[in-house]
């Protein structure tokens, strides 16, 4: 092996360095893809740190946003986990 790589004409790491970086970029655009189809961009994720307590630490419209957004997540949570216990439920029901 080594005799190969000493074999190679000088230059050559260049291209072994276009390649891992064509890698990360190919790597890097699926995991932004993944991102946005999973809600990851969503701005309005900042409300769900915030519970009944903080009432009075926040304008009244922006309260109301922050219920509206978790609503909005409990529901898309318990659809996620209705959909997995059927897939669950079918997967177990073929064995």
């Amino acid at each position: 092996m080594k005799e190969f790589v000493e074999s190679l004409p000088d230059g050559w790491t260049i291209y072994l360095w276009m390649i891992f970086a064509a890698g990360i970029l190919i790597a890097a655009g699926f995991m932004l893809r993944w991102a946005a189809k999973n809600s990851q961009f969503d701005e309005d994720i900042k409300y769900t740190v915030f519970n009944e307590d903080d009432k009075d630490k926040m304008d009244p419209e922006e309260y109301k946003k922050s219920r509206e957004v978790i609503a909005h997540q409990t529901q898309l949570r318990n659809e996620y986990l209705e959909k997995k216990a059927e897939t669950h439920a079918a997967k177990h029901a073929g064995r």
